[in-house]
């Protein structure tokens, strides 16, 4: 099944054009892994899955995007935000406790009985393997909480919200590499009951977790295929340049 399907996305920044006639379909429980050097256009992509981009006012697109078969465009932007969550590469864990991190999404939603919170916060943080380490502490601030737990506090915010898909843009890039194994194991375990869509610059990190890896050039798609292959046979030059480090 289809979760994503872009069809001939163009999109500008004023007279930049950051992406250029993108075509991909991105497939329900997978995690896809989007690999390029910087300016390839790979965010503009990832921001454009819940529609971030629109908040800079020079942007124009054409082209579509749909979501389970419904252009997103025409879709409600509370709702749409709703089933695809944004993890962003900094930690930003909101100023308030642990367990009010967690339950801050779900609360603006209408959700209030104590019980059924408790209950969320529980299962988000053990989907983003952090339970064990704070259950003790979620009365703690946030701010307590090493940056590694701290990104996996934002996974568990992200999830307590009940949405179909997620979305990575470098949530390693300032971790350890024990912390960056946490979250890249949480990740594993979650395209069971999610789509991930993975922006890394670690080629490795891209290799390790993705089932399939789309490699943006120019604001270009170049090309998308499963990772072994991608990673062993690629099918264009450019590609293999990159992941053996010749530029990027």
């Amino acid at each position: 099944m289809v979760s994503f399907d872009i069809k001939d996305l163009n999109i500008w920044f004023g007279q930049k054009q950051a992406l250029s006639s993108v075509n991909l379909k991105i497939l329900n429980n997978e995690i896809l892994s989007v690999i390029g050097p910087a300016n390839s256009g790979k965010t503009t992509f990832l921001r454009m899955l819940d529609r971030l981009n629109e908040l800079q006012p020079n942007f124009r697109m054409s082209g579509s995007v749909f979501f389970e078969r419904e252009d997103i465009r025409k879709m409600d932007l509370e709702f749409l935000r709703r089933k695809v969550g944004m993890v962003f590469a900094m930690p930003m864990p909101l100023p308030l406790s642990i367990f009010d991190n967690i339950v801050y999404g779900v609360r603006m939603h209408g959700k209030k009985d104590k019980r059924s919170l408790k209950g969320i916060v529980e299962e988000a943080l053990k989907k983003a393997y952090l339970w064990d380490e704070v259950k003790d502490r979620l009365s703690e601030s946030a701010y307590k909480l090493s940056g590694g737990q701290q990104q996996r506090l934002c996974i568990a915010r992200t999830l307590a919200v009940e949405p179909e898909v997620v979305l990575f843009d470098e949530p390693c890039s300032g971790l350890d590499p024990i912390s960056t194994a946490k979250v890249e194991e949480a990740m594993l375990k979650l395209k069971e009951d999610y789509t991930l869509v993975l922006v890394t610059n670690n080629v490795k990190q891209a290799a390790r977790v993705g089932d399939r890896t789309a490699f943006f050039l120019n604001g270009q798609l170049i090309e998308t295929d499963r990772t072994e292959k991608i990673f062993t046979a690629p099918g264009d030059q450019r590609t293999d340049d990159y992941i053996r480090g010749k530029f990027g």
